[in-house]
């Protein structure tokens, strides 16, 4: 056995009878959270944004339920900043976006503006520049509104339903996010619908400058030289759309009403995601289409079904995760009780159901030949498996042995390996998605629109391939793991794009790395171990500021968190470290944790899109501190300091 994979000794300081009970009272937690049918599912919170637009989007539609809204006004003020206005994740800096909805919601629910939570809220908006410097889907809520006109916003003409795709523009050149909430937004912005808004709330008072006087709508900082250029071309072409022909632009209508029928996936909704839920709303409504047809009806019943009601208040979820929840949970569950408990096995077999294995969804026009067989992260949504999820359900399925479960691992492995990009990296739902150019038009002012390879996405495809014995010399793995190292960055660390942040990533990478077969004293290996040292807490503990999206330092916050300590901890193991470092981050959890055996963990460690939208998953306070404390405890009662498993 190589030298680098023995335990060094150590007197750990958490004794085995703690650590023990640490991780059986975490496993009965998470075990009480499990569904009869064997999954498991979490709340999923973002942040004022989207509840504020769903309480818009009932005024709207003119279905305003009273009593709802009152709660989602409670959950609306709970999270309001100390600064006035909203952030986009617990205790973050001010965004002028998110406060505008929320103000907007508040004021529609019924809170006047001389309330002195409104009042702050509004010197802090125009503070920042009022509402007409808020993002382009905020104006874009606002033109449905007519709080400002339609010049406000970009020119997007729904005829790009009929560019070819050999076009500089093209829906499949843009991330399946950004194709699902656009398309029946084509819709509504050719249309130009006005929004019952039957109590007729408006906002003026959010306005530096009156709405008509407003010239600049469009303007910089831009993100590169493309910026200007694009700038210009939107510029002429909102001269000539008025002159586009009647019948193109009908028929542009039509095939996206047809694009999003084909996808609206039921209960589940378009893309499973609520922003392009509520825009199927809003479209079918516009285009005059009864609120009892059958589609109509679907889409409304999705929107709902993201709700969270509680006794006392109330929240939109931006969609649902139950797959991404059950595979997460089902890797805890396995470190720390075996692979094939019942309860496992349930687990599995739900997830075994959901395997997209027929229809080819949007990935398959830049990979044809690669065969289905990913996963979604939601309950339903074939048209869009996403790669993360596939590995880690993968790995799981591997690891719990069940013999029925081997053609599932199979096609997961033959997916992923078709959706590998040139690069050698992989994207989450699509390949060889990287058109940079395209997040500097001027509707991209998020910077969002793309989906291109991301290292916490490789690794965890890397991490599943040798899991299922993938040598590091054959030529994916070895392209896959030449595009990690290049991705280092010069600290050591690597960026997390899924998760708050360089914990994350590094984390992902080092659990990849070793997976792969890598010696613990490879360089690459060693920066990044060096790196989570450098960063623990002196409680012991590790957090990460999802401001480090943006200016803060990488890897530093004021607090440490459950989850990323857990991360760290993951990583440091799979580095071939469990000494001190992690006998002080696993002594953190233990004292942290709850009687009940979870953990709290307000701060948002997870990112939907960084520096433009934050997630707070409830259940990565429960798994991933046991993930590593069972890994920890599995560890120093072996011989090796070497990690089986990728995940």
């Amino acid at each position: 056995m190589p030298s680098d994979t023995l335990i060094r000794p150590y007197a750990y300081q958490l004794g085995d009878d703690a650590l023990e009970h640490a991780v059986q009272r975490a496993v009965s937690a998470l075990a009480g959270r499990q569904r009869a049918d064997g999954h498991w599912v979490f709340e999923l919170e973002a942040d004022a944004t989207i509840p504020a637009e769903y309480v818009l989007l009932e005024h709207y539609l003119d279905r305003i339920d009273g009593p709802l809204q009152e709660k989602i006004g409670v959950y609306l003020r709970r999270i309001q900043g100390g600064h006035g206005g909203w952030p986009l994740f617990h205790d973050g800096p001010f965004n002028l976006s998110a406060s505008v909805k929320a103000y907007y919601a508040l004021k529609a629910i019924g809170d006047l503006p001389s309330a002195p939570h409104m009042a702050r809220a509004r010197v802090a908006i125009l503070a920042a520049g009022g509402a007409e410097r808020s993002n382009v889907f905020t104006r874009i809520q606002l033109a449905l509104f007519g709080q400002v006109p339609w010049r406000a916003v970009p020119v997007m003409p729904v005829e790009i339903m009929h560019l070819p795709q050999w076009f500089f523009f093209h829906l499949s050149k843009v991330s399946y996010w950004s194709r699902t909430v656009l398309v029946p937004l084509l819709v509504l912005m050719a249309l130009r619908p006005r929004a019952r808004n039957p109590r007729g709330i408006e906002v003026p008072e959010l306005f530096c400058t009156p709405p008509g006087q407003v010239r600049d709508w469009i303007r910089g900082p831009y993100r590169s030289a493309w910026g200007p250029v694009f700038k210009v071309v939107d510029s002429i072409v909102r001269a000539v759309e008025p002159a586009f022909p009647r019948v193109a632009r009908a028929r542009a209508v039509e095939d996206a009403v047809a694009f999003v029928s084909e996808r609206l996936n039921g209960e589940d909704g378009l893309g499973a995601i609520y922003p392009a839920m509520a825009n199927t709303v809003m479209m079918f409504d516009a285009l005059g289409t009864r609120p009892d047809h059958p589609d109509a009806l679907t889409a409304w019943r999705a929107v709902r079904k993201l709700l969270v009601v509680t006794d006392t208040e109330a929240y939109c979820q931006p969609c649902l995760s139950p797959v991404w929840d059950t595979s997460l949970a089902g890797h805890a569950v396995a470190e720390a009780e075996g692979a094939a408990t019942p309860g496992l096995d349930a687990a599995c077999a739900w997830l075994a159901e959901r395997q997209v294995t027929v229809l080819r969804g949007d990935w398959a026009l830049s990979r044809p030949g690669a065969p289905p067989g990913g996963w979604a992260f939601q309950y339903e949504n074939a048209h869009y498996p996403d790669v993360d999820d596939t590995a880690v359900v993968g790995m799981l399925l591997h690891r719990n042995g069940d013999p029925a479960h081997a053609g599932n691992v199979t096609r997961a492995r033959d997916w992923i390996l078709g959706m590998q990009s040139r690069n050698g990296g992989w994207g989450a739902f699509d390949a060889d998605n990287n058109h940079d150019f395209l997040n500097n038009i001027p509707f991209a002012d998020h910077g969002a629109l793309l989906d291109p390879p991301t290292a916490d996405v490789t690794a965890r495809c890397v991490s599943f391939l040798a899991q299922l014995g993938h040598a590091a010399e054959e030529p994916a793995m070895a392209r896959a793991i030449a595009y990690l190292r290049a991705d280092q960055e010069p600290d050591g660390s690597w960026f997390g794009r899924w998760g708050t942040n360089y914990i994350y990533g590094t984390w992902s990478v080092l659990c990849a790395l070793n997976a792969a077969g890598l010696p613990h004293d490879d360089p690459a290996i060693r920066r990044g171990r060096e790196w989570l040292l450098d960063r623990q807490r002196d409680d012991g503990g590790w957090g990460e500021d999802g401001e480090s999206y943006a200016d803060s330092a990488p890897g530093v916050y004021r607090a440490s968190t459950p989850s990323q300590t857990a991360w760290a901890m993951l990583g440091l193991m799979a580095a071939g470290e469990t000494g001190p470092a992690v006998d002080r981050a696993a002594q953190y959890l233990a004292r942290t944790q709850r009687e009940d055996g979870e953990w709290d963990e307000l701060p948002y460690t997870a990112v939907g899109f960084p520096r433009v939208f934050y997630l707070r998953y409830h259940g990565y306070r429960l798994f991933f501190p046991l993930l590593a404390l069972a890994r920890f405890r599995n560890l120093r009662h072996g011989n090796s300091r070497r990690v089986s498993f990728g995940f």
